[in-house]
C-alpha cells in the first residue's frame, strides 16, 4: 500500500491510498488539478505514486469546506462516486445523490482492494477515524479530533502507517492572534489535538507501527520542529520512522517498508518520500 500525502493542513486535506489497481482519495480539500500536479511530481521522482491519477473513490471523512470542498467537482465533472456517512452527506454539498455512497460510521466498507474501518471523533462536525487496509498492510488516518476517545489507540493499534493530528502548540496558541472564540473551539473537546494530547496517544502505541506522519499542523498556531520534537520523545525506543506532514505535499509512505532503528533522543528521520 502506497499512501500519498496531497494536502494536510486549514488550507485543504486530501490522502490517497492505492494498493493493486485501487485508488481511492481520503478528503477533498483539493481539486483535481492539485492532485494530478502532485501525482505527476511523485510519478517524475520516481516514488511509485498512482499513475495518472485516475480514482475509483473519493472517502470524506467529515463537512469541513479543507476536507470536502471539492468533492462535487470531483462528482459531477470526473463521475467519481462519494461515501460519507448519512451525517456528513447531509451537512455537504457532494454532487449527483446517485454517486454518493453512505456508509456506517462503525461498519466497515470495501472499495476494489480496500478495506475501510471507521470510528466515530469528538469534533465539531460528525467526524471518523479510518482504518484502510489491503489484506497485507494497514494505515490508520485520524485528524480533526478535539481529544482521544475511548477506543482510538485500539482502532489504530497495529497499523504499519499512522497519519495523526497534532494540530497545535498550546503556548503558540495561547500567545497567538486567534481571537478567544476561536483558541476556545481549538481547544475544546470537539476541537483540534494539541502536540501534547497527539504525543499521549503515541507514548501508549503498541509496536507494529513502522511510520507516524504529524497531520494538520497548524500554520500559525504551530512548528514542525516542536511537533517533531514531542513525538520524538514519546516515540523513544521505539521503532518508528516520524515525519510532519506538509500543508501541501506530495509525501509519500509505504506501508511495506521494514521496521527502522529503535528512535533515539536525538534521530529523527525526515523524509519528502519513500
Amino acid at each position: 500500500m502506497k499512501i500519498t500525502i496531497i494536502a494536510s493542513g486549514s488550507g485543504g486535506n486530501a490522502t490517497l491510498f492505492a494498493s493493486r489497481g485501487t485508488r481511492v482519495l481520503v478528503d477533498a480539500g483539493v481539486g483535481p488539478r492539485t492532485l494530478s500536479q502532485c501525482v505527476a511530481a511523485v510519478d517524475a521522482g520516481g516514488a511509485g505514486g498512482a499513475a495518472g491519477c485516475a480514482l475509483d473513490a473519493i472517502v470524506i471523512t467529515h463537512a469541513h469546506a479543507d476536507h470536502v470542498g471539492a468533492a462535487a467537482r470531483y462528482n459531477k465533472k470526473l463521475k467519481i462516486p462519494i461515501y460519507a456517512s448519512e451525517a456528513t452527506a447531509r451537512a455537504a454539498a457532494l454532487g449527483d445523490p446517485e454517486r454518493v455512497r453512505i456508509f456506517s460510521s462503525r461498519e466497515p466498507f470495501a472499495i476494489g482492494a480496500l478495506t475501510f474501518s471507521p470510528r466515530p471523533l469528538p469534533h465539531d462536525a460528525a467526524q471518523v477515524a479510518l482504518v484502510v487496509d489491503d489484506g497485507a498492510r494497514r494505515a490508520a488516518l485520524a485528524t480533526d479530533l478535539g481529544e482521544i476517545p475511548p477506543g482510538l489507540l485500539e482502532h489504530v493499534a497495529g497499523c504499519d502507517v499512522l497519519l495523526l493530528e497534532s494540530n497545535h502548540d498550546v503556548d503558540m496558541l495561547e500567545s497567538g492572534p486567534y481571537p478567544q472564540h476561536l483558541k476556545r473551539r481549538i481547544r475544546s473537546s470537539r476541537g483540534h489535538l494539541s502536540n501534547r494530547e497527539a504525543c499521549a496517544l503515541l507514548a501508549a502505541l503498541p509496536g507494529g507501527t513502522h511510520t507516524v506522519a504529524l497531520m494538520h499542523l497548524s500554520e500559525r498556531n504551530n512548528r514542525p520542529d516542536l511537533a517533531l520534537d514531542a513525538a520524538r520523545d514519546a516515540l523513544f525506543g521505539k521503532r518508528t520512522r516520524l515525519v510532519a506532514a506538509p500543508p501541501r505535499g506530495p509525501l509519500v509512505l509505504d506501508a511495506a517498508l521494514p521496521p527502522p532503528p529503535p528512535l533515539g533522543v536525538r534521530q529523527l528521520d525526515l523524509f519528502s518520500s519513500l
